[in-house]
């Protein structure tokens, strides 16, 4: 029952040069795909007009999936 209230996720708030809101998360999103992560959300952004602040948060395990780890010898 443990793993159906673990969220493991990585956030990262960042300024990036980008023309308009976005472009900038296009850019942030295909930065963090780059990284290897495959579920990524655009939690806030904020264009001022040549950059934008934008936190980015990418998924490891989202809330209810199941943990490969947490099942092993726990086979009935």
């Amino acid at each position: 029952m443990l793993e159906k209230h673990i969220i493991d996720a990585v956030d990262l708030e960042t300024t990036l040069l980008a023309e308009s809101e976005q472009k900038a998360r296009e850019i942030g999103v295909g930065m963090m795909k780059s990284f290897g992560f495959k579920d990524v959300d655009v939690v806030f952004v904020e264009h001022n007009g040549f950059a934008a602040r934008i936190r980015l948060r990418a998924y490891v395990y989202r809330p209810g999936d199941k943990y490969s780890w947490a099942s092993v010898g726990d086979e009935r």
